[in-house]
Order: C-alpha cells, then structure tokens, then sequence
C-alpha cells in the first residue's frame, strides 16, 4: 500500500534550511564538540515567576481552564491585551472587536492567509525575513511578490517598487519593525504611513509583525503601526509574548486592529483550532496586566549580550553592527570567508568549532551572503565563540599551500 503524494503546495515549498542546520548541530554533538547555539530566536532564560504562579493557580484552581477554550479568547484578557496597548502606545483598541489572541503570532500569520488569499492574489513580503511571512503564501495558494531589503535602504523597503499590475492584485502587504532577521528599525512612521497610502483604494490587509516592540535598546521606542492614523482603516498588528515575556514555549500572541479583519479571521480560527488553552490565557492577562519591570529586565539582558557580541566578534576580526533592536545581529560573512555560501559557512562553523549561527538564506534569498546571530546564551559563552572565531577566521585566512 502507497500513501499519496502530498499537495502540490506543500511539494513546492524547498527544504527547510534549519532543518539542516539542526541535523548539522546533531553532528557537531555526536563529534564531542562543545556547541555554542546562537542559531534560533529561542529565548533561553525562564518565565517570569509571578507569570509561572498564575499559570499554576488557574490549572489547579479554575476548573473551566481544563474545557475546551473559545476561540475569541477570555475576557480578561482581550482587556488585559487592549490595556497594554493604550499603556504603552497610547492606543484605543475595542477588546471585543479589534482583540484576537492566537496559538503564537506564527500560526495567526499562516491563517490569515488562508483566511483572504486566493490563487489569482498576491502576497508581498519583504525578503530577507521571518520564514513564516514568505512560505505559507505557497502553502494558501496565492502569489509572492518579494522586496528586497539591503544596506542600500537600510533594510527598509520601497512601496513604489511594487509594479502597478501586482500592487492591484495584492491582497496583504507584510511589513516587520522592530525586523527579523536584519534587526532593521524605523526612525518614524513614514512607511506605515506609506503603507497606509498604497492601501488606500485597494482591497488589501496592512499586516504589521511587531513581535519585538519590547526588545530595544539604548532608549530607542519602535513605533506601532496602530498609532499611525488611518492604520485601522486597513490593517492589523501582530504581537507576541515569546520574545517579551519569554514565553516561547507557551505558543501565546495576540492580533489588534481592523475589526472586520479580526472577525474573518476569528472564524476561520473557529474551524481550524478551538483557540489558546486557558490557564495560558489567564498567566498572559496577568504578564500583560502586571508589573512590566520583568520586560525590562529582560530586555537589559539582551543589551548586554548584543554588546559583548559586537565587541568580541569585533575583537575577533569579524565587524559586526549594532542593532536598535530585536535579539539578533544580522552581518555579513567575515571576509575572509565570503567565497562560501551562507550555508558552507554555517555548517563549516558548527563542525570545526561548535557555533552555530543561521544562514542567511534561511530567510529567503535575498540573506545570502548574511548571517544571523541570536543573542541566546550568556555573555561568558558569547566570548568564548568570539575566541573560536578568530580560530576560524585565521585558519580560512591562510593561503592554501602549493
């Protein structure tokens, strides 16, 4: 007996790159090499313990947080969701129509696909960027159209770029600031603004991942687009607690914005999932609702650690920048190592010397020749790659011998 070949959307999509990269890790592991994972966003450090205690006091004590939840969310904390974001960003958000909580931003992103994409539409992304925003349109069904960010336009894309033939058929525009991969950041609101313009007189979704908002540094406030006026007009924002409150594990995000998009995509959560368990629902009102001294605590960590990777990658002979923001530093290949592809690099790195970061073609093709650097271990183990490094970078600096 043959099972069936899986559906041409899935068949299209190329091999996961991280996939890779973990089966190359798993060498590096069984050669007695001591690894150094900067590869994932994956915070490492623990959920705050008052977020901990509640989770524990709704599982043993409310009874209902063991049924089936609503796909709309609780109450409390599509309230506890509206109230961060006037708290923090002057917002009015109505958390019966304008609130979504989601399994994770990731599956919230992938849905909303399927939710208004269809195969004669098109879905532009900007590339390099997170993988879920590029891969899941093949899986919809609809179109990609990419727009490439450089060092030229500081990772920042140019709408006007966007040819008229696809800027009519385009159903959801993607934009992502505080970025990931390139840890781009946005001085002002000129590109919602922009985004709001180009949406204007078309039927299409502004989609804004604003996963990072609370990871910056050096005083730097990353804008929301819900702040822009006219942004829900059009548009909806993605927020995630993975990264703020380090909750990676607990598959727990949320979605704001234009009530009709909110409401199409709550019905279609309706058929696909019953929604988050509520005992995660009750610790994320309470991280959200509670004192936020642990979200700055933990954004102090990762200044830390971005400082002690620019100045010991740099010591070490591989120039990095420096980053506003999000929990990477997105840098091109040392240049004694820029004949290899991103992904020779990675893997060469990982079995030689037990790092491991991620190629930047890993998030699309327009990463090659970059890499990214997650700021996911101790600054202690971060100097110890810089030494290992600078091991790398000289052996790959030494002509070959005749």
């Amino acid at each position: 007996m043959t099972i069936p070949k899986p559906s041409q959307n899935l068949t299209a999509l190329p091999p996961y790159v991280f996939v890779h990269v973990d089966e190359v890790k798993a060498q590096a592991r069984a050669k007695g090499l001591d690894l150094i994972d900067m590869a994932m966003g994956n915070p490492d450090q623990p959920t705050p313990k008052h977020i901990v205690e509640e989770l524990c006091r709704a599982a043993s004590s409310e009874t209902w947080t063991h049924r089936y939840p609503s796909t709309k969310g609780t109450d409390r904390l599509r309230k506890a969701i509206a109230g961060w974001y006037k708290a923090r960003f002057n917002v009015d958000l109505n958390p019966d129509t304008e609130v979504l909580p989601l399994i994770g931003s990731k599956e919230g992103l992938a849905h909303l696909y399927y939710a208004f994409a269809t195969k004669k539409d098109y879905i532009v992304a900007t590339n390099p960027s997170y993988p879920v925003h590029y891969f899941t349109v093949s899986l919809a069904g609809a179109k990609l159209k990419m727009l490439p960010l450089g060092e030229r336009n500081k990772f920042v894309p140019d709408l006007s770029k966007i040819p008229p033939r696809i800027a009519d058929k385009t159903k959801i525009l993607i934009l992502n600031y505080p970025n990931n991969p390139t840890g781009a950041t946005l001085d002002n609101t000129k590109l919602f603004e922009d985004a709001i313009a180009f949406a204007k007189n078309r039927e299409m979704i502004v989609l804004h991942d604003f996963a990072y908002s609370e990871i910056a540094f050096d005083g730097y406030q990353p804008p929301s687009f819900m702040q822009v006026p006219g942004a829900k007009e059009c548009g909806v924002e993605y927020h995630s607690l993975s990264k703020s409150f380090n909750m990676a594990g607990w598959r727990i995000g949320f979605v704001v914005g234009n009530a009709e998009v909110i409401k199409h995509l709550a019905k279609f959560k309706s058929f696909h999932d019953y929604g988050v368990p509520g005992f995660i629902q009750e610790a994320a009102a309470a991280a959200l609702s509670g004192p936020q001294d642990c979200v700055k605590e933990i954004c102090a960590t990762y200044q830390r650690r971005r400082d002690a990777i620019v100045e010991s990658f740099t010591a070490a002979g591989w120039k990095v920048p420096t980053p506003r923001a999000s929990m990477y530093v997105w840098t091109k290949l040392p240049k004694a190592c820029r004949k290899m592809t991103s992904l020779e690099f990675v893997d060469k790195l990982i079995l030689e010397e037990g790092v491991a970061v991620s190629p930047g073609t890993g998030f699309g093709p327009h990463g090659e020749g970059y890499v990214r650097i997650a700021m996911v271990t101790s600054e202690d183990r971060i100097r110890e790659a810089a030494t290992r490094i600078k091991r790398f970078i000289a052996k790959h600096s030494a002509p070959v011998a005749a």
